[in-house]
């Protein structure tokens, strides 16, 4: 049973890493909040008492961190993975980071000589806990049908994106357009109702014509319309306006390192930075469309 060592176990790593003892690996996990590592052991998964404990006997260990900060320690320095492991362990790091910090750890892990892939992920607590990720990757071929296996354990629809980086750059483009999108069907929401346009008959309309999208189709934020939007919960997040915000920021920092102009791009972030600063980043990003209305709830 090949042994795989998992570094972040929290609402999405945790069952991701589940999913992995599932799919017949042996998992060593670790995080830095012990009530993680409590419902880590609750699960079943072995525990280490230290970060690099992780890489005992493991022939993968994947990471799940919240900011490029946080990957760079892990991986670099003397007392990082990347110092401790053995040749031929293959490192995989799903969080969502800075393009730039995942190249520099790439780099890295190339000039050691050992297996490196950025492998950010799409579908939320819910596609985690069943197993349905998409995975965005970014690294070598051949270290990329070294991990496809360990993807098909966590997700459904797993694509290479091409070198290093790569992963995080295809992750930030795509929730710059889903970001991009929402704001647009707020905003074209809120106006046929300001017309006495029902939004049942504009949607039955729009679905069906050229105004047509992802975002309208599956997170419509009116509620009574799409019955998955969480728009029918109150708002509660199967993606947060925290978490979009984020990636817009991701987005931005990564145009300005490219020299892209995003003038789409920079007017979503700021839209999603006012709603968020107001307190509203553990909504779904969906809610957005309260900031159109100027909603004062």
């Amino acid at each position: 049973m090949a042994r795989i060592g998992f570094l972040g176990l929290g609402n999405m790593g945790l069952p991701m890493a589940r999913n992995l003892k599932k799919g017949g690996y042996e998992v060593v996990g670790f995080d830095v909040v012990p009530a993680a590592c409590k419902a880590a052991v609750e699960a079943g998964l072995d525990i280490a008492t230290e970060p690099r404990g992780v890489l005992e006997g493991a022939e993968a260990v994947v990471t799940m961190l919240p900011a490029g900060e946080h990957v760079r320690a892990v991986y670099l320095g003397d007392d990082g993975l990347l110092a401790g492991a053995a040749q031929g362990t293959l490192f995989i790091d799903c969080s969502t980071i800075d393009v730039a910090s995942s190249r520099e750890v790439h780099a890295a892990a190339a000039a050691q000589g050992l297996a490196m892939l950025d492998a950010p992920v799409s579908g939320g607590v819910g596609g985690a806990d069943a197993g349905t990720l998409t995975f965005m990757v970014g690294g070598p071929d051949d270290a990329f049908a070294r991990a496809k296996p360990l993807f098909e354990s966590m997700g459904r629809n797993i694509v290479h994106a091409g070198g290093g980086g790569n992963g995080q750059a295809a992750k930030i483009c795509n929730n710059m357009i889903l970001g991009i999108s929402m704001i647009a069907v707020a905003e074209a929401f809120s106006l046929g109702e300001r017309l006495g346009l029902d939004p049942k008959v504009l949607f039955q309309i729009s679905s069906k014509a050229s105004g047509s999208c992802w975002a309208m189709l599956n997170h419509n934020p009116v509620p009574g319309i799409v019955e998955t939007s969480a728009a029918n919960r109150n708002y509660q997040p199967g993606f947060a306006a925290a978490m979009m915000h984020k990636d817009l920021k991701l987005a931005q920092t990564a145009a300005n390192h490219a020299g892209a102009a995003t003038p789409l791009g920079a007017e979503a972030a700021a839209l999603y930075t006012l709603f968020v600063n107001a307190g509203n980043g553990g909504l779904d990003y969906s809610a957005i469309i309260k900031l159109i209305q100027g909603a004062k709830d």
